[in-house]
């Protein structure tokens, strides 16, 4: 699998995930760019940011949603 940290990555178009609370106090925000889903708390945007290859998010997606 393919998981790191993102340290210098261009501001994105980050969405917040549809898994979140709606509260506002447990989010996580994700982003696409090509090959690979980008990953932050929204509470921290300017904190780390785990990157995701593809592959790894697709089957993260699956094992999240329970198929």
């Amino acid at each position: 699998m393919s998981v790191r940290i993102a340290h210098a990555v261009p501001e994105t178009a980050w969405r917040k995930s549809r898994y979140s609370t709606g509260g506002g106090g447990e989010c996580v925000e994700v982003a696409d760019v090509p090959g690979t889903m980008l990953v932050r708390d929204s509470k921290r945007p300017e904190g780390e940011r785990l990157a995701v290859g593809a592959e790894a998010w697709t089957h993260f997606v699956r094992l999240a949603a329970g198929n």
